[in-house]
C-alpha cells in the first residue's frame, strides 16, 4: 500500500516555521532559543517568507527571502541558521562556512525549508 499526506498536513508544518519571528548566523547548532543567542554571530534578523509552494522534487516548500547587511555582532566561522520565536528555536539549517568578523555585515541568500512527500 502507498504512502500518502495532504499537502495542508505538510502546509501547517511550514507555516509554524513561517511563524519565527528571529533570524540568527550562529557558529554551532543550536538546542534551544537561549542556545541560539549565544551562538549568534549576528543580531537578530527579522525573517521574511514567501507562500508555501509545491517542493522542488515532492512535497511543499516556503522560502525564506534573503537578508541583507546583517550586523555582525562576535568574530567566528558561521555554520548555521537559526529561526525563533521570542521564546522557542523552530528551525535549523546548515550555511555554507563563512568566516565573520565583529563589526561587518552579512548577507543570508534566499533558501527553502522543504519537506518532502511520505515514502
Amino acid at each position: 500500500m502507498a504512502k500518502w499526506q495532504n499537502d495542508a498536513m505538510l502546509d501547517l508544518a511550514l507555516d509554524y516555521v513561517a511563524g519565527a519571528t528571529e533570524m540568527y548566523v550562529c557558529t554551532g547548532q543550536p538546542t534551544d532559543r537561549a542556545n541560539a543567542i549565544l551562538l549568534a554571530l549576528t543580531g537578530a534578523a527579522v525573517p521574511t517568507f514567501q507562500a508555501n509552494a509545491n517542493g522542488d522534487v515532492s512535497g511543499r516548500k516556503r522560502a525564506v527571502d534573503a537578508e541583507a547587511d546583517i550586523p555582525i555582532t562576535a568574530s567566528g566561522d558561521a555554520t548555521h541558521i537559526a529561526l525563533c520565536d521570542g521564546t522557542t528555536l523552530r528551525y535549523v539549517t546548515t550555511c555554507t562556512l563563512q568566516t565573520l568578523g565583529s563589526g561587518g555585515t552579512v548577507t543570508v541568500p534566499t533558501w527553502d525549508v522543504e519537506i518532502a512527500d511520505a515514502t
